[in-house]
């Protein structure tokens, strides 16, 4: 990542807010990095609910490698791939997963949702049971088997199942899932022993992941998870609570296992149902919330999938549309969507995603001991990262007391890195992706840390980097 300019290929987007008070020279602007050129990143990209036609895959993916997460979640879809008993059909799957693959971006694939062709089949959308007749389960059996098999030369992480502890028809119960989980999981180190299995999906309740993995224990199955992937939607942004807590179930069972956020993200506007509804988003707010999510996980060496790249379409298929098939909006999309679910504009939680994507690859790694001090009057997020090459640094910063709010004006503080070393700092606001010059007479280096006077705050993320760390775009 040594500095450079690049061009950027421009995209039809809503305006971005500007952020006010920052009386800083301007270098530019944050080049994107598209995903075929980044390595390695712990970054996912949500492209769910294909497999219900909640979105239509051919209508985005252009924006998909641009993007720059080099992960994308995608749902397989039983009862999408089997409509007719032992017919399968992947062409649609086929598209999806070698375009992605072509972009640069990794799919990762879940097994999931029933199947009502068949008996005791399970339920095709978010709650419904899980497959539990002989028939059904011989034929979800089949059915997994044949989606690694297709996709093992293309595809190494598989998740099991989708928020098994919000089940509305009380049918996934724990033992149920896990009996689902040892089946599947069996399978796929049978035939790709070198794929990662991810477990749960989980929703909110931390109670069913323990008791799962009790289950996996005592069955002597617990080295069939090579992650558990909880979601949760917390109105702050900052409330990662629930990773210390898993981390801490995880330890009680004796065995390492790794964390990761499996989906989460915020709405551009005010939506009756779905998580985070009743609230008044904005298109500003929701693109904060996203990069503080994405860096209070990155902050907590969490990989971490944003739910999602574009506005959903739910009907009454997916349990969760309107009476009648009425439609009901989804609008955690980082693209909007027309009402024939084709692209109406790209967001500007697009353009902050992908600043957060750019610059956080896995060639900069958390400095696990960065103490910090400020004068500020709210609460300071701190993170440190170091890259590995050089030493060059990235310290990240925003007020993380409160979710976001629509304004967009700083409150300078004095901030003191006592692990910080730079040479050349520059500022970067994150949302807005502008580069600030820091001028020499604004911070001091010395054996005891960096100190940066008048530095510009706000609840949004910005950076103090290391100009060699950074792309700078043409403008």
């Amino acid at each position: 990542m040594a500095s450079a300019l690049a061009v950027t290929v421009e995209i039809t987007a809503q305006e971005i807010t500007p952020t006010t008070g920052i009386n800083l020279p301007v270098l530019g602007k944050v080049a994107p990095r598209h995903a075929k050129d980044i390595a390695s990143s712990p970054w996912s990209i949500g492209a769910e609910t294909i497999d219900r036609d909640f979105t239509v895959y051919e209508h985005f993916k252009k924006y998909l490698g641009p993007l720059g997460a080099k992960g994308v979640r995608l749902q397989a879809g039983w009862a999408k791939c089997e409509k007719v008993k032992g017919v399968y059909s992947w062409a649609w799957l086929d598209a999806i997963v070698n375009d992605a693959v072509a972009q640069g971006v990794r799919p990762w694939l879940e097994f999931n949702y029933g199947n009502t062709i068949y008996a005791g089949g399970g339920d095709t959308g978010l709650g419904g049971g899980l497959p539990s007749s002989p028939e059904a389960l011989a034929a979800w059996d089949r059915w997994c088997r044949a989606l690694v098999e297709r996709y093992k030369d293309r595809v190494f992480e598989w998740e099991v199942w989708n928020e098994p502890d919000i089940n509305k028809a009380g049918t996934a119960t724990v033992e149920a899932y896990v009996d689902l989980y040892i089946r599947t999981a069996t399978m796929v180190r049978e035939v790709q022993p070198t794929g990662k299995l991810w477990a749960l999906g989980l929703a909110t309740n931390i109670d069913y992941a323990d008791k799962f993995l009790a289950g996996l224990k005592a069955k002597g199955k617990l080295d069939l998870v090579d992650a558990v992937t909880i979601h949760m939607y917390p109105r702050n942004p900052d409330d990662t609570t629930n990773v210390d807590r898993m981390r801490a179930v995880i330890a009680k069972h004796g065995r390492p296992i790794q964390v990761r956020q499996g989906e989460t993200g915020a709405p551009s506007k005010y939506q009756e149902n779905f998580a985070l509804s009743r609230i008044s988003w904005t298109e500003t707010t929701q693109a904060k919330w996203n990069v503080r999510r994405l860096l209070a996980h990155r902050a907590k060496d969490v990989p971490m999938n944003l739910f999602t790249l574009s506005d959903m379409h739910y009907t009454q298929a997916s349990n969760q549309g309107g009476p009648d098939g009425l439609l009901r909006m989804n609008y955690k999309g980082l693209l909007g969507t027309n009402p024939d679910q084709t692209v109406s504009h790209v967001k500007p939680a697009y353009y902050a995603a992908q600043n957060v994507f750019s610059i956080f690859d896995d060639t900069l790694t958390r400095i696990t001991d960065f103490p910090s001090t400020s004068t500020a009057l709210r609460g300071l997020a701190v993170s440190g990262y170091r890259r590995a090459s050089d030493g060059a640094q990235v310290a990240a910063l925003w007020f993380n007391d409160a979710p976001p709010a629509e304004a967009n004006g700083v409150s300078p503080a004095n901030v003191t890195l006592k692990a910080g070393k730079f040479t050349e700092p520059v500022l970067v606001d994150v949302r807005t992706s502008t580069v600030y010059a820091l001028p020499r007479d604004g911070w001091t280096q010395s054996p005891a840390g960096a100190v940066f006077r008048a530095l510009p705050l706000y609840d949004s993320p910005v950076l103090i980097a290391e100009k060699a760390v950074l792309r700078l775009a043409l403008q």
